[in-house]
């Protein structure tokens, strides 16, 4: 019997936002409504509803979507969808307080920080009282006044201000669902999978409960926690990070408004509590709001009951989700001819909406890297497992990088501050920023996931104790610096004057689309 060589069907378990992403990605790579093309099948089981608090999104959402020919405009009117141009967190800093107890994460500023760093210029006092943020970009300004990042006149995916979005998890699916099904030739199969069937090679095939069985070359696990295949059936243990990330549990209540009109927030809104945060996020129609909370700090009824003090009397008669969260990673991520993608793969608190961004990475590598021969699947495999450590790795460092710099004390905050907890690549980064600025050599690598701009913005609004008298020589470049730092009022008031609120802009789009050339 002639055994075949080359990988010509990819099957993939589970739906969702990891399942119909990668099956987009593979499709459109497999050009699969050709005749002859690699197929693309997708088993979506019709009785596993899909979690759907995934809401919040990076700028690289939008080159996704190009990408896999989907129109802004349809996404944002189909998926309630609204702008986003960066994160506030409020108490973190320290318990509440009546004042300037915030910061911004933000997605740009007005200097790349990689050619021109502003940040030394901003520790030496150069840019007068001003928070970081408020010195280097307009967004936390143009946040605090609800505005969109664009204007109707815009082209698709293109923005006056860097941006991303905040979406419906669930209409999000159904879309990429049917966008791949009807354009890009998924093959898609409603149906429970039962058994899974291994070789030498991996996976053979699945046994369903409705389609039978179900063979493929190279079978992709979007399972979620389940992870029916790389884990269950091929044995790829799950690493947990329980000892660095302490939060296991979400409580989360879909929120409608009262006012139709009412203005949408532009960031998502990260609240620190007793035993944790909250995040808030704005869509067109609701808000999306959850509870990341510790366990052992908290039980799940005082979770709860936080969460709807929190959203105020509205919340009363609202249905809560509880979520329990697996925090950390498998061993591998691709195995023999498996790959898992999703929270099958790995999972940490949404605190940063990394989740996402990590599914677009993993199905971009995956689309650009899967052989056609066979033979060459272990080479792949190693430099996929390779670059998602590293990934991953990096991403629990940051995440972690919030809890550590706060000044909180109580017992959950403390506990994230021993240092037993906190990962040694951690602690040698900030004793070194401790004298010496941020520097590009310490992103060396090209898949970090969050940039050098990214720590700048959470180490200054958190008040990370930076010493730089030693080194203050070598930041003489002052009148340069001055000078960014005046630009910021100058594009600041014109773009205050010039841009639509996210509200204003949304309501346009219901009768009018952006231009795509």
């Amino acid at each position: 019997m002639e055994v075949n060589e080359t990988i010509d069907s990819v099957v993939i378990v589970g739906g969702g936002t990891a399942g119909w992403i990668t099956a987009a990605k593979l499709a459109k790579r497999f050009n699969c409504k050709a005749e002859g093309a690699v197929s693309v099948t997708l088993i979506e089981s019709p009785d596993i509803p899909t979690i759907g608090v995934g809401e919040g999104t990076w700028p690289t959402m939008r080159k996704t979507l190009a990408s896999i020919g989907i129109d802004e405009s349809e996404f944002i009117r189909t998926c309630n969808a609204s702008f986003k141009q960066g994160s506030k967190f409020v108490n973190w800093k320290a318990a509440p307080t009546t004042t300037n107890n915030h910061y911004y994460h933000l997605f740009s500023s007005i200097a790349d920080p990689a050619e021109f760093n502003l940040s030394p210029y901003w520790r030496l006092g150069h840019a007068g009282t001003k928070s970081y943020a408020e010195a280097v970009s307009t967004q936390g300004y143009l946040s605090d006044l609800y505005k969109a990042p664009k204007t109707i006149a815009s082209k698709a995916y293109d923005g006056i201000q860097s941006y991303a979005y905040h979406l419906d998890a669930g209409k999000f699916a159904e879309l990429l669902k049917k966008h791949a099904i009807d354009n890009l030739g998924v093959k898609f199969l409603s149906c429970n999978v039962t058994d899974v069937m291994t070789d030498t090679d991996g996976i053979s095939s699945v046994m369903t409960d409705q389609c039978g069985q179900v063979k493929g070359d190279f079978f992709v696990d979007c399972s979620g926690f389940s992870c029916l295949l790389l884990g269950q059936a091929l044995g790829v243990p799950f690493k947990p990070v329980s000892d660095v990330l302490f939060t296991d549990y979400a409580v989360a209540i879909q929120v409608p408004y009262s006012d139709p009109e009412c203005d949408i927030n532009s960031c998502t809104i990260s609240t620190a509590q007793e035993a944790g945060w909250i995040w808030d996020i704005g869509l067109q129609n609701r808000r999306g709001v959850g509870h990341v909370y510790c366990s052992e700090f908290m039980s799940h009824e005082q979770a709860e009951k936080l969460l709807r003090e929190y959203i105020g009397e509205t919340s009363q008669d609202l249905p809560a989700k509880l979520v329990k969260m697996n925090v950390g990673y498998r061993e591998k991520f691709w195995h023999k001819n498996c790959i898992a993608i999703g929270m099958s793969a790995a999972f940490v608190e949404p605190l940063e909406a990394s989740a996402i961004f990590l599914i677009e990475a993993a199905s971009n590598m995956l689309a650009d890297q899967l052989p056609k021969k066979k033979s060459l699947l272990n080479i792949v495999e190693n430099k996929f497992n390779e670059s998602f450590l590293f990934r991953w790795n990096r991403t629990i460092d940051f995440i972690k990088l919030h809890y550590v710099l706060s000044e909180r004390d109580e017992p959950f905050w403390l506990k994230n501050k021993e240092t037993n907890s906190i990962p040694q690549s951690l602690l040698d980064a900030l004793e070194q920023w401790a004298t010496e600025p941020i520097s590009p050599y310490d992103f060396s690598h090209v898949y970090d996931p969050f940039p050098m701009e990214s720590y700048q913005y959470v180490l200054n609004g958190m008040n990370f104790k930076q010493d730089l008298s030693a080194s203050g020589s070598k930041y003489s470049d002052v009148d340069n610096a001055k000078r960014a730092f005046g630009q910021i009022e100058k594009y600041r008031d014109m773009l205050i004057r010039d841009l639509p609120s996210n509200r204003a802009l949304l309501n346009k789009l219901s009768s009018f689309s952006f231009s795509k050339v």
